[in-house]
């Protein structure tokens, strides 16, 4: 069912995927299609992002969760295992908060329950000020590549300028306003202690957006988890680490669905 804000292939058990912070759904276009074999997959974009950037007034991840929610509901999914890459995994949680019972299990893909650190809420501040100053562009050509760790990058290439391409195409007001949602985002460990759905962290032990001390300290809070730390690697497995993260994602599903 080809639509602009959203891809829906495959059939069966539902795995829905929510891009990160200056993405959008192409980002996961590659990566599920063996999946697509075996589960029905849809890949949205988020409220502010990719084609979905009209008439948007609020940005915050509870207002990015209701869009989801929304979109679900017309695509009449009951149930789905919800995975999120960074601000998707924010969004996820928000999601998790208000519609646990439409879950069957959630996947934060270098993401976190927990809230920004003093340290990187300042940062967040910073970062708004150079797009203010410098615009988009300047923006996205220094922020894309530290996501993927160095020894990656060469052969990574033609992924890091598709994600280049794709950021520079982001209105600024949605990469400002992202910023602040992002940076005033509610801490979320208590649906993680309180889940009654098995949760599967994915973490970059080289990902400098969720260091690996902020991982650990998450993990062991779902009453069921699944932890996969990937060695040489950043924030971008699904193009660092493709086969192992797959992997990861279909037996977490297929343990959760038999």
């Amino acid at each position: 069912m080809p639509h602009s804000t959203y891809t829906d292939v495959g059939s069966g058990d539902i795995l829905v995927f929510l891009h990160g912070f200056c993405e959008n759904k192409n980002v996961w276009a590659e990566f599920k299609k063996p999946l697509q074999k075996k589960f029905r997959t849809i890949a949205l974009d988020l409220t502010g992002f990719g084609k979905n950037t009209s008439g948007v007034t609020d940005y915050s991840m509870e207002s990015m969760a209701e869009y989801v929610k929304q979109e679900l509901d017309k695509l009449g999914v009951k149930k789905c295992i919800l995975i999120g890459h960074s601000m998707g995994g924010y969004t996820a949680m928000a999601f998790a908060a208000k519609y646990s019972s439409m879950l069957n299990g959630l996947c934060l893909f270098h993401s976190s329950a927990l809230p920004d650190t003093e340290e990187k809420r300042e940062n967040r501040n910073k970062t708004i000020e150079f797009v203010e100053k410098h615009g988009v562009e300047k923006f996205i050509q220094s922020f894309v590549e530290p996501l993927f760790f160095a020894d990656n990058r060469p052969k990574l290439r033609k992924e890091i300028n598709a994600m280049i391409e794709t950021g520079i195409k982001t209105p600024k007001e949605s990469i400002v306003k992202g910023l602040a949602a992002m940076r005033d985002r509610k801490d979320r460990t208590e649906v993680l202690k309180s889940a009654k759905f098995p949760v599967l962290f994915i973490f970059g032990k080289e990902d400098g957006a969720v260091p690996l001390e902020k991982a650990l300290e998450q993990c062991h809070l779902p009453n069921n988890s699944m932890v996969y730390f990937l060695g040489q690697t950043g924030h971008m497995a699904m193009f660092e680490r493709p086969y192992e993260t797959r992997k990861a994602i279909e037996k977490f599903a297929e343990t959760i669905l038999g």
